[in-house]
């Protein structure tokens, strides 16, 4: 019980700062200008996202890409502008942060 306690918090000690990492760079990025964790505003929250995505093996490589190029149509007629200029290995962190939130 103690091994499993001690592998859990270890864990949690490792993903902790990038979860935290993650949402500074989707400050840096301005997308929680239309985004929320919970709640929608302009777009989706977070949380929506994660939850239409869960599962899907190419939902990673899929996000990038709309979060690269924009779009429309997905989640209404509000269309999500494109942010070319994010870094691979950015885009990366925020995708994966987006989707660990689905339940």
């Amino acid at each position: 019980m103690r091994i499993k306690y001690l592998s859990a918090l270890a864990l949690a000690l490792l993903i902790a700062p990038t979860a935290q990492a993650s949402e500074e760079l989707a400050k840096k990025y301005n997308c929680l200008a239309c985004h929320q964790a919970d709640k929608k505003l302009v777009g989706p929250s977070y949380q929506e996202v994660a939850a239409k995505y869960k599962g899907q093996a190419d939902a990673p490589a899929m996000l990038a890409k709309k979060i690269k190029a924009g779009g429309v149509g997905v989640w209404g007629q509000v269309p999500m502008p494109p942010n070319p200029t994010v870094p691979d290995a950015d885009l990366t962190a925020i995708v994966t942060w987006i989707l660990g939130m689905a339940k």
